[in-house]
């Protein structure tokens, strides 16, 4: 009994380690981005595509082993104290892992992760959320997932819903 145990722990161990995911690399990285936008061009240590019209600048840093997908979405000098609270807000319950951020005069939509422990579908999925989130700066600022709730994006996006029902009572 206790070997067939065993044998059954090594067999799950070996087939984990078989499924398991190389680390994530530069090369590895523009594989899965050219899979996603067979137009993406390099770039210095990172690419350049198009994920649904917009475009997306990815950048690595090999040496910090980070990356970075970002999406310019407009200059940060118009920004007022509202949009900047309502940018906190979401970045703590509705954009999830994605994150509105100001660098060098311009806000971004951004995605942050350690390069080697990204695997594939985080990577898609960071970059999935980044683009809805700069898609959905000035109003429902999601990341498209569901929200991590305990902020106050959910109640301000039921008064969204709550003022358009009341403006189609009128219908």
């Amino acid at each position: 009994m206790i070997r067939l145990a065993l044998a059954l722990i090594f067999m799950a161990g070996s087939l984990a380690a078989q499924e398991a995911e190389p680390p994530m690399d530069y090369e590895r990285l523009g594989k899965i981005i050219f899979a996603l936008d067979p137009d993406a061009q390099p770039t210095g240590p990172g690419f350049e595509l198009t994920i649904s019209d917009v475009p997306v600048l990815v950048i690595t840093d090999v040496n910090a082993d980070r990356m970075r997908a970002m999406v310019a979405i407009s200059s940060a000098a118009d920004l007022s104290p509202e949009d900047l609270q309502r940018m906190m807000q979401a970045n703590f319950d509705s954009t999830l892992d994605a994150r509105y951020a100001i660098a060098n005069g311009t806000l971004w939509a951004a995605f942050i992760h350690p390069l080697s422990r990204l695997d594939r579908d985080q990577l898609i999925s960071g970059l999935a959320q980044t683009v809805n989130i700069a898609n959905t700066y000035g109003t429902l600022y999601s990341g498209g997932v569901a929200e991590f709730g305990g902020g106050d994006s959910n109640d301000l996006q039921r008064a969204l819903i709550e003022e358009l029902l009341k403006k189609g009572e009128e219908i």
